[in-house]
């Protein structure tokens, strides 16, 4: 079992994604996110179904950093309640996740 988990969100436009993989990056909350899109959402919401396109972002992480990941996406995401979910990594390749835990390392 790994010590990472991927973290997934998805946004209704491109560049509120890129900016906000930047900003995760950035603070070191994520080691690499990927955007793919668009992708088409069906959901209900308020009583109606809706049917949207979006971008989900793929976020890779380890679980220390998953507390302040989770706020820093709230903060950022224009959604009133956005997709936070976080699904553990079984297993990886070590050097690959030795590279997500350094960059993690606060």
């Amino acid at each position: 079992m790994s010590d990472a988990i991927t973290v997934m969100t998805t946004l209704d436009k491109p560049e509120d994604a890129d900016g906000l993989a930047r900003l995760l990056v950035e603070r070191r909350l994520a080691a690499c996110t990927q955007t793919l899109g668009p992708i088409t959402s069906t959901y209900r919401w308020e009583g109606r179904i809706e049917v949207t396109q979006e971008w989900l972002m793929l976020i890779k992480t380890t679980p220390a950093q998953w507390p302040a990941l989770e706020e820093a996406i709230r903060q950022n995401h224009p959604y009133e309640t956005p997709e936070i979910l976080a699904l553990p990594i079984a297993a990886g390749s070590g050097p690959y996740l030795q590279w997500l835990a350094e960059e993690t390392e606060r």
